[in-house]
């Protein structure tokens, strides 16, 4: 993205502070980052009460099933992962990745038979922690462009632009929705994460964990205008400093006509990356804001 010196105005300066903090961190060794990473996770559970709150009743009302000592285990280390998820998300945009340990990625084969064929790939993923340092060390091995929110402060869009840019070879804003549909209908692969909470034209809602969630429809709409395959990038930490990586199958009869069923299936893809790794996904989101009508909040 082409630098602005408009941007150098003081109004944006509290914007390059913070990224400045962040270039800082993301160039730190690992060995040094990790436990000041680790840290702020511990810091932010102590501070952010709302989003402790959030986030403790999400895992109560996606994993029922455990009991109280489990979910506050879970939301310990939950907040721990976000701290070295900062580091991650640093490291991805700044820093290096050299010497950064990453298993084979598990099912390459299938993005490599639709480059054959000439089809393009909605490759999706959710919300994790890992996102950003996986998506870079995805591009290791291809070639992809993401889908993003534009940033109303300049400065920031300038650096989300600018740091994905170190590994995606393009990066579509919501709005730029001809040139991401083009690019799929050349063969490309486009990543997103589809799993938040968006209001507007292109949400329906649709189960999430057994709960009608306010869900982006966009990949059946992409799908439908495009004729790509949709399919799972799932990634989580291995415990020991690296990374697990695995495409999964695509969707099988996707698109159909039926939003809400389709919208359905890409949840339910997303539910099983959450099953894989609870803890490194980001549940301080309100995922269940928004309500059916006439229904009361869950928060």
């Amino acid at each position: 993205m082409r630098f602005q010196y408009s941007l150098l105005a003081p109004r944006h300066w509290p914007s390059w502070i913070g990224i400045g903090i962040t270039v800082l961190f993301g160039n730190l060794p690992a060995s040094v980052a990790r436990p000041i990473a680790h840290g702020l996770g511990r810091l932010l559970r102590v501070l952010a009460r709302g989003r402790v709150r959030v986030a403790r009743r999400n895992l109560e009302l996606c994993l029922p099933g455990i009991d109280a000592a489990q979910h506050a285990q879970l939301l310990k280390q939950s907040f721990a992962s976000i701290g070295e998820g900062a580091y991650e998300f640093a490291r991805a945009w700044w820093g290096s990745t050299r010497g950064l340990l990453a298993s084979p990625v598990d099912g390459l084969e299938t993005l490599a038979e639709y480059r054959r064929q000439g089809r393009g790939v909605l490759l999706l993923s959710g919300h994790f922690l890992t996102l950003e340092i996986c998506g870079r060390l995805l591009c290791r091995h291809i070639k992809l462009a993401g889908f993003y929110r534009r940033h109303q402060q300049p400065a920031l869009e300038w650096a989300v632009k600018r740091g994905r840019s170190r590994y995606a070879i393009a990066m579509f804003a919501r709005e730029e929705l001809r040139a991401a549909i083009r690019h799929v209908k050349q063969g490309g692969v486009l990543w997103y994460a589809p799993d938040q909470d968006i209001r507007g034209k292109d949400s329906v809602f649709a189960p999430f964990f057994g709960i009608q969630a306010n869900s982006f429809a966009a990949t059946h709409h992409l799908a439908r205008l495009t004729g790509a395959a949709v399919v799972p990038f799932f990634h989580h930490r291995d415990g020991n400093g690296g990374y697990v990586m695995r495409i999964g199958a695509a969707l099988e009869n996707f698109p159909t006509d039926d939003v809400i069923a389709d919208t359905t299936a890409v949840n339910g893809l997303i539910e099983q990356m959450v099953r894989e790794a609870p803890e490194e996904y980001l549940w301080i989101h309100k995922r269940f804001k928004t309500r059916p009508e006439g229904e009361a909040s869950l928060y």
